[in-house]
């Protein structure tokens, strides 16, 4: 059987014919390969079979575009020449892929699908680059509720007394029962429902103001408290909206869960068909309710940034996060691990002095006896939430961008308008983040009323007249978790 050569060449079998070589692009033809150098004291024209003609051959050895010449494989060629990688007109392209394009990032992230280590760094780095407006903010209204849930604590523990837990093997008579019992609802109730409402409106003003404030760091923009207030405060009303819908939801949940056991019992059902049921209810409970917190967890970044009413950001949330539950689950658990870590570790040095000034083991730090040790924890507690609550709020920011730019092609958007170099403000930065808008070309503006057409909706990495999946730029694609 006779291999088959390419044309031109001729299989020999040791009668002086020529030997059959590889099948390379022909040596006069640019960028041609040429057999290796013949060795001292070989006649020309190789053993190979090469023809002693084709050693000056053009493409050929030692010749210009041939292996290991001026213009050839690897080396740079001269006026004309074209080397490894090179192209002249009408001629192949042959050489490794050209450098592909690094994201554009303005502000504290690239503008491209992010890791999570990206949005970790996010988010400390805009607490960097913008201290005023984030460490500002929240230490400005933790002091606001700190201030007013001390008062009212110094006020109860004046009038009624202390709350204080008993010693470990102390036994407590029945008057002793009692009156603890006593000061808990006279004291502890009220303080922390006090606590609690705080905590609800200092949460949703900061979620607000917070927002703002990353999201003009992605792009690159420091705004002041002032500037953020103004921004946020007519989207307060609907963030509180939002925010109250999501624990009701919650709550009916555990609401039908309560519901089917009443009526189980009411029907007189088996003791252990009712145990059984109040076990798996309560798994399924909570696991609803894990789902709907991460499903929802969009909702304050869409009514803020994109404008939306409660009910519109809920459903906003959930077609976002739809799909990336499991990351997004991910993700939200190690910041709020970070979170914890950190307010734990800044609160130790205000806890032990506030247990040396004789908080003793009150059952909360608010409800002592000794007002150097209320005071204390107070502080305490300013200076943990104002470090831990602006990187719980980058995070979520900065996760609902990464949503968006995967699903939406917001890169795109957001390159378009940090190429501008001017700050949008009002409605033009708005336009920015509603859903729809599209990459503007050049020198037009990603303003009002430039949203996407019938048909023209943005699809994962799309811009305008660019088929989904081809719009982003060269290595933006998803990194991997």
């Amino acid at each position: 059987m006779t291999d088959n050569v390419p044309p031109g060449t001729s299989a020999g079998d040791g009668d002086g014919g020529t030997q059959p070589r590889p099948w390379f692009p022909p040596a006069g033809e640019p960028g041609g390969y040429a057999p290796p150098p013949y060795e001292p004291g070989q006649p020309p024209g190789d053993g190979a079979g090469q023809p002693a003609g084709e050693a000056g051959a053009p493409g050929g050895y030692g010749a210009s575009g041939g292996y290991g010449a001026s213009g050839g494989y690897g080396t740079p060629g001269g006026p004309g020449q074209q080397g490894y990688g090179q192209s002249g007109p009408g001629q192949p392209r042959y050489g490794p892929w050209p450098s592909q394009p690094q994201a554009p990032k303005p502000g504290v992230i690239p503008l491209r699908p992010l890791g999570v280590g990206e949005l970790l760094d996010g988010a400390f780095t805009s607490i960097r680059r913008n201290p005023r407006a984030t460490l500002g903010i929240a230490a400005i209204l933790l002091t606001a509720s700190a201030v007013i849930t001390t008062a009212v604590s110094l006020l109860l523990v004046h009038y009624f007394g202390t709350v204080t837990l008993p010693s470990p093997g102390q036994k407590l008579t029945d008057a002793q029962a009692t009156r603890l019992l006593t000061r808990i609802l006279e004291v502890l109730a009220p303080t922390v429902g006090v606590s609690a409402v705080l905590a609800f409106i200092v949460d949703t003003v900061l979620t607000g103001l917070l927002t703002v404030v990353i999201g003009r760091l992605v792009l690159g923009h420091k705004i002041t408290a002032g500037e953020a207030w103004r921004i946020a405060r007519p989207r307060i009303p609907a963030l509180v909206g939002a925010t109250l819908l999501i624990p009701l939801i919650l709550i009916g949940v555990w609401g039908v869960y309560a519901v089917v056991l009443v009526i189980f019992a009411l029907a007189n059902a088996p003791g252990a068909l009712i145990g059984l049921l109040a076990g798996v209810g309560a798994i399924a409970a909570i696991v609803l309710t894990i789902w709907f917190s991460i499903m929802f967890r969009m909702a304050g970044p869409a009514v803020v940034l994109e404008r939306e009413g409660p009910a519109q950001a809920l459903a906003r949330s959930w077609r976002l996060v739809r799909g990336s539950f499991w990351r997004v689950f991910g993700i939200t658990l190690l910041a709020g691990l970070i979170v914890l870590v950190t307010a734990g570790v800044l609160q130790i040095p205000f806890g032990l002095l506030a247990a040396m000034a004789g908080g003793g083991n009150s059952l909360l730090p608010s409800t002592g006896g000794n007002v150097g040790s209320i005071l204390i924890s107070a502080v305490g507690g300013v200076v943990a939430g104002a470090v831990a609550r602006p990187i719980s709020a980058g995070v979520a920011v900065l996760l609902y961008v990464d949503l968006r730019m995967r699903r939406e092609g917001l890169d795109l958007v957001l390159q378009t308008a940090a190429s501008s170099g001017a700050a949008p403000a009002g409605d033009e930065f708005a336009s920015l983040w509603r859903p729809g808008a599209q990459a503007a070309g050049p020198g037009q503006g990603a303003g009002p009323g430039q949203g996407a057409g019938p048909g023209q909706g943005a699809g994962p990495g799309a811009g305008p007249g660019v088929p989904p999946g081809q719009g982003g730029p060269p290595g933006s694609g998803p990194p991997t978790w």
